[in-house]
């Protein structure tokens, strides 16, 4: 019945002000904007804005890194690199032709940490996330300075690297683990196996036991993603727990990679992986750039309630009342209760699930909407929910419906969870209580003015257990298509 949904449930992100925070306490970030601060009329720069290499001991001391020994050096060219692709440092060319390097200045995003809203940070940690992600999806430097030419040129062929092949395997892998994460009944914020993200990519979903060609590729996809996320987890993309070194022991020659492990094995030593709030709200972030719907809750808040029910139809259960809830607290309950009744009427395809959480919806107002709700009363469309939301409240003056709005009611709520859930069990337990309270309902069925009956009649031939009454559910489908010219 219903179209396609979109692959992708809604993300649940922090408040702005929050993500802000965790973007300036990501270490990588925060060592930029210590290095920007630190920079001076005497810092010098080469010719693509990379700090010389005398200073970078002098960096990574104001870093708390140590001087010149150790790893400290790279962190602050790291660092550095950060600061000048975020615009918080400016590099200047030489002003004098002799001059050997450049200088550089405040940038212009430097104000903005301390002076700029929550967008702004983000804005500049967006840019940082870029700069990252580009050097996770660079090649080896030790392969790349094999593939330098005489000329100083890089000889592509001969380094078999794909830029937009890396970018897009590092984006899929991303892609997935932001699918895990989001999907209800998925990780949550559960940490994923790196073996698991890696053959997500590479094993073929038809194929049963992979073979050792396919273990091969996902053993090296393994160890390539195990740097990628070490270079993603500073910039607060991710947690990360690598690789165990000790694998390569025991894979008993040194360079190996490890076989991804087996069901008795502790997986957690090869690797594991979780989006930070701040990472989901980044690769959703990435992933609108690139033209993916990728929803949130609380999308739908400020507008109108035919595009609050429209746009449930995408969303799980959970989501689907996070979302509701943020739309109805900005409304009156009143105004809202009106407003949903109103979006909830029509005879396209999608009206009945429009109802159904329209329905839902009501459940979270209080007595305020009572007025709204009884003004619907005789509605053919909405008269049952209305009786159905004032019976849940007690009240007791509420007219019986008429047969004809019993059975238009019943038609409606199974079309509704077809288009919301498929031909699920619990649609069985529906169906089967539906023909057993109601003696005849396939002959008085067939005959109900609704778009949808004779699909939901042909569903229930399918869904009803009781072979009798399944011949009976298709003979009357039969007749409702008949009628209807179909």
């Amino acid at each position: 019945m219903s179209e396609d949904r979109p692959t992708l449930p809604p993300v649940r992100l922090h408040s702005e002000a929050e993500l802000a925070r965790d973007a300036l306490a990501a270490p990588l970030l925060t060592r930029a904007v210590r290095l920007a601060r630190w920079a001076g009329p005497k810092t010098r720069v080469g010719a693509g804005g990379e700090l010389v290499d005398e200073q970078l001991p002098s960096a990574a001391e104001e870093l708390g890194l140590g001087g010149a020994d150790g790893d400290g050096p790279a962190f602050a060219s790291e660092a550095w690199r950060i600061a000048v692709d975020t615009g918080l440092v400016e590099a200047q060319d030489p002003q004098e032709d002799d001059a050997e390097y450049g200088t550089v200045g405040a940038g212009e995003n430097l104000a903005l940490i301390t002076a700029g809203g929550p967008q702004d940070i983000l804005a500049i940690w967006r840019d940082a996330l870029e700069a990252v992600h580009a050097d996770a999806t660079a090649p080896v430097l030790a392969d790349l300075a094999d593939a330098i030419g005489e000329d100083g040129e890089i000889d592509f062929a001969a380094l078999d690297w794909d830029p937009e092949a890396e970018s897009a395997f590092l984006d899929g892998v991303l892609g997935n683990l932001y699918l895990l994460t989001v999907t209800e009944g998925g990780a949550g914020e559960e940490p994923v196996p790196l073996p698991a993200l890696a053959a997500s990519m590479i094993v073929p979903d038809d194929m049963g036991e992979p073979t050792d060609d396919v273990l091969e590729q996902v053993s090296e996809a393994m160890m390539r993603l195990d740097d990628q996320f070490r270079l993603l987890e500073p910039i607060g993309l991710v947690e990360y727990r690598p690789v165990d070194a000790a694998l390569m022991a025991e894979e008993g020659v040194a360079g190996d990679e490890p076989v991804p492990p087996v069901d008795d094995e502790d997986v957690t030593r090869y690797g594991m992986v979780k989006l930070t709030p701040l990472g989901l709200y980044g690769i959703r972030a990435r992933m609108r750039e690139a033209g993916i719907d990728a929803p949130a809750v609380g999308d739908l808040a400020d507008k109108g309630a035919d595009a609050l029910l429209d746009g449930l139809a995408n969303y799980p259960e959970l989501s689907a009342r996070a979302e509701t809830e943020q739309w109805l607290a900005r409304r009156a309950v009143a105004d809202a209760a009106r407003e949903l009744l109103a979006a909830a009427r029509g005879t396209d395809a999608g009206a009945p699930l429009r109802r159904l959480h329209c329905q839902q919806a009501l459940t979270l107002v209080g007595p305020q909407a009572e007025p709204a709700v009884r003004a619907v009363l005789d509605d053919a469309e909405l008269g049952g929910l209305a009786r159905v939301w004032l019976a849940e409240r007690g009240a007791t003056d509420v007219p019986a419906p008429s047969e004809a709005m019993i059975f238009w009611l019943a038609i409606d709520t199974i079309a509704a969870q077809l288009d919301a859930e498929g031909e699920v069990e619990e649609l069985q337990d529906l169906v089967e209580g539906l023909v057993g309270r109601h003696s005849g309902f396939f002959e008085a069925a067939w005959r109900v003015e609704h778009p949808a009956t004779a699909e939901v009649l042909e569903a229930m031939g399918r869904l009803h257990p009781d072979k009798r009454a399944a011949k009976e559910a298709r003979k009357a489908a039969f007749k409702a298509r008949s009628r209807a010219g179909g």
